[in-house]
């Protein structure tokens, strides 16, 4: 039998879908099952693995230096799953499945964005303003994973054996449509079939390994031969390659390892358009929670994955730990306020860029502000192409400063020598 990953739009029935068509078929929902076998193995809570996957960035994630860590974790787990007894996965965790499987049939649920709002206004009671908040909330976060793993959208017709658009086809049709694709022999498992899963397996724990070593790479495994692909520019690309094969070639299993380059191996020109980049350590500062939690996901669907905090003292406890290198600041907190943050963080870390957003701040806030070195000063409500291409903006500067520094740090090598 076949090994199903459904993807869902929100409001588009997928959780019933999935619930009948593993009915009809006798297979087990085996998404809960992956995340508390990841969870009991690894020590990363349930909640934590499903954050990594469908959440908003906050300050547990430390600008996302776990988030490939846990993807590795989850994908170890998908991979044991597969290799076993067919199921059913429904969730973000479906486009972990890889494609090299040919009994694995992935499903993508989508409706027009009319018949969403429609049926979240019914199923939770609430006003088309919103319905259409929640609607993009949740379009934001799937933006976000799948651009994430694949630069891509996520209904991107590559993603999918196929796409059901649910707005032209009841519930029981698409049940029907399912469970009659999913009998038929093309995607039934072979010995071919069987030995690409047992490959996914040896290439995810590899994963892992390497995800646990601090490297975020890729890899791909075919009887015991496994390939990893780096993505990430560096310097010293043959020593990283010697510390990946030392790595992988301890896992169990592996027989031999080889490296190469992938696409996004680039090296950093300094004349690039910065204009085109954002920074990748962000730090919001607000006591607003549900305002900052949604301006993180809109920054998150950017590709734009941010730290949160919640007062001043959080704030300046997290800038000594790690400085960002833009952080968005709200001005009236509770305890230490957002000039005062602004003062220390130019003052101990003056290459942190500085804005401030603020729905209370008069003249004088912004004179003072200015004259404390904040980059920008936009007020509440804030259009977010306005707020990220000034962050842009602010991160241009951050970089043009670094590569100022490292010219003046070369040319008093030169003359040292």
């Amino acid at each position: 039998m076949t090994f199903i990953g459904l993807f869902s739009g929100s409001f588009c029935h997928g959780e019933e879908v999935a619930t009948r068509v593993a009915a009809e078929l006798g297979l087990d929902l085996a998404t809960e099952a992956i995340l508390q076998k990841a969870s009991s193995r690894h020590g990363v809570s349930v909640d934590r693995l499903r954050h990594t996957m469908e959440g908003p960035a906050s300050i547990l994630d430390a600008f996302r230096r776990d988030r490939g860590r846990n993807v590795a974790y989850v994908r170890e787990a998908l991979a044991e799953g597969l290799a076993g007894d067919p199921a059913i996965c429904h969730g973000f965790c479906t486009h972990l499945l890889p494609k090299t499987v040919s009994h694995v049939y992935k499903v993508g649920l989508i409706a027009g964005r009319t018949y969403r709002i429609q049926q979240a206004m019914r199923i939770e009671g609430v006003s088309e303003r919103k319905a259409r908040n929640e609607l993009l909330n949740r379009d934001e976060q799937a933006v976000a994973w799948t651009q994430f793993l694949f630069d891509l959208g996520p209904w991107d017709e590559r993603l999918y054996d196929e796409i059901v658009p649910m707005n032209q086809v009841s519930v029981d049709e698409a049940v029907a449509m399912l469970v009659e694709r999913a009998r038929r022999p093309v995607l039934q498992p072979t010995d071919l079939s069987r030995s690409a899963a047992e490959d996914f397996v040896l290439a995810a724990r590899v994963g892992v390994a390497l995800a646990e070593a601090g490297h975020d790479v890729e890899t791909t495994a075919a009887d015991g031969m496994v390939t990893v692909i780096i993505n990430k520019y560096v310097l010293r690309v043959e020593h990283l390659e010697s510390e990946l094969k030392r790595v992988a070639g301890a896992v169990q299993g592996v027989r031999g390892v080889t490296t190469r380059l992938g696409p996004k191996f680039r090296p950093p020109g300094l004349l690039r358009d910065l204009d085109s980049y954002g920074p990748s350590r962000i730090l919001l500062v607000d006591d607003e929670k549900e305002f900052v939690h949604t301006l993180s996901e809109r920054l998150e669907a950017r590709d734009m994955g941010a730290a949160i905090a919640y007062d001043g003292e959080d704030a300046l406890s997290f800038v000594r730990g790690q400085a960002p290198e833009v952080m968005v600041l709200d001005l009236k907190m509770p305890g230490i306020d957002g000039l005062e943050v602004l003062r220390q963080v130019k003052r101990e870390h003056p290459q942190v860029e500085v804005i401030i957003l603020t729905g209370h701040g008069s003249e004088q806030d912004r004179q003072r502000a200015e004259e404390l070195g904040a980059f920008a000063y936009l007020h509440k409500p804030v259009d977010i192409d306005l707020l990220t291409a000034t962050m842009r903006q602010a991160y241009r500067k951050v970089e043009e400063a670094k590569a100022a520094a490292e010219a003046v740090g070369k040319e008093g090598e030169e003359k040292d020598g």
